[in-house]
């Protein structure tokens, strides 16, 4: 008889592990508490980075958190009533940006990003969904000669890992996007940077691709994941009870609670991110841009052309502060003369996040039977086939190629 495997959440990692254990031949249950793809899988920017193995966490973001946490609307918020909540996480955040720890969390994101893009890449043309991919690349843009040489380290990082990219200027600049602000003096062009055409679109379409292929989906809040014996209880708010030969906790920002009742204190909390979301047309817009030095990018989709980024710490509960998504539109009519600004859909989303940008991915604490795969940041989508893969050769006792010990929930004490 097949085994089974409970997936708790739907958003783009949980339905990459379904893709993956269905085709081990696992039969797989989905357990969702709100709708399909609904969280930080709705409305973020689209971008499938696999160049972005840089940890957040490094010195360059601590010479920059100060100035833009005292601008009330810049790219980074810490509003003080959470401070005594984020404090232990912002510690483990400035340990991670030491130079010996920050050197080693960008060796193990190497090794997940050289996995990330043939997983997605197999991912996408087995489901159907390769038709859904823009392979333009990313413009990250510079203000002055100096903004780029202080990227400088960061990109020959990237060199050393094999990665291709282009420091432009002048007509190249404006051949890869007409229109920009003369503000923007430099850009670096990396082509193999990829988007999608939206990305609930994209992670509805997986789901109804894991659907068609056996998968079942079962709503509803799960209160406690426990193993007995050899097989895995999982308890739902509503009193139903699941029995299943394995377990995954894939429930992004909602991880936390759950992972701590299996016996792991793990280190998770959201960075909110905000974006708008302008109507087709707004801007002849080429290529994903990203406004390093303001946080945020520009992203073009089939369903319009979206500003977002930011980062907010303030949980789950804390209401949204969307003068936070007013001032990147703002920003973004600045660098981009002519966006035309109006009929926008604002949205907030919660990233879940570890202080050393890394996700925990492997075995809990409390048995091998129950797996972790959350906690990927700014990186959820790029690093959502990979992820499948990983859990997939895991349940089934293979080595799945990368450094899973750095990856372990018990790397936190």
């Amino acid at each position: 008889m097949p085994r089974e495997v409970a997936i708790v959440g739907a958003g783009i990692v949980g339905l990459a592990i379904a893709h993956h254990c269905l085709a081990e031949g696992w039969r797989v249950r989905l357990i969702e508490r709100g709708g399909v793809a609904e969280g930080a899988s709705f409305g973020n920017a689209g971008a499938l980075a696999f160049t972005d193995v840089l940890p957040l966490a490094s010195p360059g973001i601590l010479r920059k958190a100060p100035r833009w946490v005292l601008d009330p609307l810049g790219p980074l918020a810490l509003p003080p009533a959470y401070l005594p909540r984020i404090a232990p996480w912002l510690l483990r955040f400035w340990r991670a940006s030491l130079p010996d720890r920050h050197r080693h969390a960008t060796e193990v994101q190497c090794g997940l990003m050289r996995l990330a893009a043939p997983a997605m890449e197999a991912m996408v043309a087995s489901a159907g969904l390769a038709g859904r991919l823009r392979r333009d690349g990313n413009l990250e843009l510079y203000e002055s000669e100096a903004e780029l040489s202080a990227s400088e380290p960061g990109w020959a990082a990237r060199a050393r890992e094999g990665i291709a990219f282009e420091h432009v200027r002048g007509t190249r600049l404006a051949e890869l996007q007409p229109g920009l602000s003369p503000r923007f003096v430099a850009g670096t062009f990396t082509p193999n940077w990829m988007t999608v055409d939206d990305p609930h679109r994209f992670a509805l379409a997986l789901h109804a691709d894991v659907m068609a292929k056996g998968a079942t989906l079962v709503r509803g809040e799960v209160r406690d994941i426990a193993p007995e014996g050899g097989a895995v209880n999982v308890a739902l708010a509503d009193g139903t009870a699941l029995r299943t030969d394995a377990c995954v906790l894939a429930a992004g920002a909602w991880s936390r609670a759950l992972a701590r009742r299996l016996g792991d204190r793990v280190p998770l909390d959201t960075e909110r991110g905000y974006n708008t979301t302008l109507p087709p047309g707004a801007f002849d817009l080429r290529r994903q841009l990203t406004f390093g030095g303001h946080g945020f990018v520009v992203t073009p989709l089939a369903t319009g052309l979206r500003v977002g980024g930011a980062v907010e710490f303030g949980g789950l509960r804390r209401p949204p502060n969307f003068a936070r998504a007013d001032a990147m539109l703002r920003k973004a009519a600045a660098f981009l003369p002519g966006l035309r600004i109006e009929g926008g859909r604002q949205w907030m989303g919660f990233r879940p996040s570890l202080p050393d940008s890394l996700p925990v991915i492997g075995p809990s604490r409390a048995s091998p039977r129950i797996l972790y795969a959350f906690g990927h940041g700014h990186l959820g989508l790029t690093q959502s086939a990979a992820t499948g893969r990983i859990v997939a050769d895991l349940l089934a006792g293979r080595g799945p190629g990368v450094d899973v010990a750095a990856l372990r929930a018990g790397r936190f004490g």
